[in-house]
This record gives structure tokens, sequence and C-alpha cells, in this order.
């Protein structure tokens, strides 16, 4: 299942004091190349082989979209597809880093890496320290996932562990006889 993606990222004006601004995931849609019109006549950038392009600009937020994204499903990820559509919100997981520019007065921009739909992957994305934010996802999309995890994947069966108090420890016949118990005697 290849598709064709692109990611949008929002940039909003807040009210901090430590702060001026965020950057947050606004949505994750299916290119079917309506956005080469838009690209042509935008604000473009490029930043660690990634492009995007301004989309909207008010005096509260900004709309930047990323296109360029592949998704493929992987029979060896099933797991983490079943965990997430069997969820109560299904969701895209969306992997992005701040990297530098000079288009902002803080010299920094959102930038979306990877787009994914493992549970797993993501996960394992965010104990390495990754910024990763999710977008729900719904439809005729989400259908189509859940039947390729109804067609591979295959939950392990449970293997009963007897606790470890069952596996038959070593023990000597007789715990008191030995040369151990004369020591101690003798301490005493």
């Amino acid at each position: 299942m290849g598709l064709q993606l692109a990611v949008a990222m929002r940039l909003e004006q807040i009210d901090n004091p430590w702060q001026s601004h965020k950057w947050s995931l606004d949505e994750v849609l299916v290119d079917l190349g309506q956005f080469v019109g838009l690209r042509s006549s935008a604000e473009v950038i490029e930043v660690c082989g990634i492009s995007g392009f301004l989309v909207r600009r008010s005096q509260q937020e900004e709309t930047w979209i990323y296109t360029g994204f592949h998704l493929d499903l992987f029979a060896d990820e099933a797991q983490g597809y079943y965990l997430n559509v069997s969820s109560p919100q299904p969701s895209w997981f969306v992997m992005y880093r701040y990297e530098d520019s000079s288009l902002f007065a803080d010299g920094k921009i959102a930038v979306p890496h990877r787009v994914m739909l493992s549970y797993n992957e993501a996960a394992r994305l965010l104990d390495g320290g990754e910024e990763v934010e999710r977008y729900p996802i719904s439809g005729q999309l989400l259908e189509s996932v859940q039947l390729f995890v109804a067609e591979n994947y295959r939950p392990e069966p449970k293997k009963r562990q007897r606790p470890e108090s069952f596996q038959g420890a070593t023990r000597p016949a007789h715990p008191l006889k030995g040369d151990w118990l004369s020591t101690f005697l003798k301490r005493w």
C-alpha cells in the first residue's frame, strides 16, 4: 500500500512570558498532486532535504505544508498497526524536529521527518527523544489499515511461565550438615 502524503505544521502565537509561539501538527493529508500549483506561488523552504511551503499566514498563525512523504505498510510492523487501529483513537504519527532557519525570529522551524501508522515505531522514536504527534485517521484509510492488520497480524500464543519457585532449586540433601555448620558452632 504505497501512499503519497503531505503534512501541515502550524505556527501559533501564544500568550506566554517565556515563549512567544509554538509549533504543532495541523494535519496529515493524502497528496494527490493538489499542492503543485500552490507550491510555485508560495514562500518555499528547504531544510535537511525536506521542502515545505507557506500556505496561510495571519497575525496569529502560519501554516506550512511539507510534501514528499511516502507510506508503506510492512508485515513485521503488523503488531504496531494492530495496537494503533484497535485503540480508541486510531492515528497517524508524525515525527518532527526543530531545524535551523533564518526565516524565523528564533531561528527554528518544525520540520516533519517521518509519517507512520505503527504504534511501536512511534513509541521507539519517543523513547529516543524525538518529537512525535498524533493526528486522527478515519474513513477508507483506516479501513485499509484494518484489512492489512487482519491479513498480516497473528498474535503470538501466550506461554505460561512457571514461577521460579517451582522450577526446582538445587539444594543439598541435608542443609544442616557439612563443614560450614561445624565452623559456625565453633565460633559460638
